[in-house]
């Protein structure tokens, strides 16, 4: 186990009360990045008592492997438009930064007031592109993880806890 469930909980607890106070009066869009963020921003804009508005983008970059390809893939585009609006990106995790990256330049084409990223979990050490990220859960060594949204082949998403993959 690398982060147990209190202590995601708690994190998510405290990035909620940050947020509500950077966003007050701003009704945001929270944009999770389907499928590793689902569970965290479910919990994430219930920790957030203010108004705000939810929508989905599916990106891939990783398919049935271990590490990213590098080859980023929309699979699923928002259903809202985002111009003039003030934006938050709820990613589980950023790495190499170029899937993230991506993800911003196409999100900033589409004029939002502002543009933001919360993630759960940073692995710096794996950057290859320089990325800006606004709120950060926790700051991970560079593993694969699997639970709380993470998977393995489609496995273990449900782990209420995040651990460490270790392959055979």
């Amino acid at each position: 186990m690398l982060i147990s469930a209190d202590e995601l909980q708690s994190r998510v607890t405290a990035l909620g009360e940050t947020l509500a106070r950077d966003y007050e009066k701003l009704n945001p869009i929270v944009v999770g990045v389907l499928q590793g963020a689902f569970l965290f921003m479910a919990d994430l804009v219930r920790a957030v008592p203010i108004d705000l508005t939810t929508d989905f983008i599916g990106l891939s970059s990783y398919g049935a492997g271990t590490t990213s390809s590098g080859v980023v893939r929309l699979t699923s585009d928002l259903s809202l438009p985002i111009d003039g609006r003030d934006v938050l990106v709820v990613e589980d995790i950023v790495d190499t930064g170029h899937t993230l990256e991506y993800l911003k330049r196409s999100l900033e084409a589409r004029r939002p007031r502002s543009l933001k990223v919360c993630v759960l979990l940073d692995k710096i050490e794996r950057r290859e592109v320089d990325v800006d990220l606004d709120y950060i859960g926790f700051t991970i060594p560079n593993v694969y993880v699997v639970g709380y949204g993470f998977d393995h082949d489609g496995l273990y998403r449900n782990l209420r806890h995040v651990a460490v993959l270790e392959m055979a």
